[in-house]
């Protein structure tokens, strides 16, 4: 991670607007260098404006879930900084009921429910087998909005 081109990032954003909270997570989208690139240009043309993850992760490392008013630090593949989101919604729905809105705000492949499924039974069963568990359609998703508030002039 470039906590320089973070921290830089941070400071560009501040200057303009002095009232926005003082912390920030910075963080990646996907488990590879391709993926967290393509994942934060679809950011950059605001194409993709909502992500899920594995809720269970969330409760075995003990983190706190993402909130409204949450402000992030989206990094590519490299670990630079890219852009500035802002949480707008979390909600917490079993995988079989996530909404096929949710998916194409997504922004991902032809933006279907069923590709988003495709995909994320596939991330979701390695994330799972890798800490002893197994999948089911009825495993909790954290489903979160975001909205871009500044980002790297490309």
């Amino acid at each position: 991670m470039n906590n320089v081109s973070i921290i830089q990032m941070w400071e560009d954003y501040r200057k303009n607007n002095p009232n926005a909270p003082k912390n920030y997570v910075a963080w990646s989208f996907g488990n590879t260098k391709e993926i967290a690139n393509q994942l934060a240009l679809l950011v950059l043309d605001e194409v993709k404006t909502a992500t899920a993850s594995n809720y269970t992760l969330y409760e075995l490392e003990k983190e706190d879930l993402p909130y409204a008013g949450l402000i992030n630090i989206i990094l590519d593949g490299d670990g630079e900084a890219v852009a500035i989101a802002e949480t707008i919604s979390v909600e917490v729905v079993p995988f079989d009921k996530v909404a096929a809105e949710h998916a194409y705000l997504e922004g991902e492949g032809d933006r279907s429910l069923s590709f988003w499924r495709d995909v994320h039974e596939t991330i979701f069963k390695k994330e799972l087998k890798d800490v002893n568990l197994d999948f089911n359609y009825q495993i909790p998703v954290v489903c979160e909005r975001f909205k871009v508030l500044h980002k790297k002039v490309i």
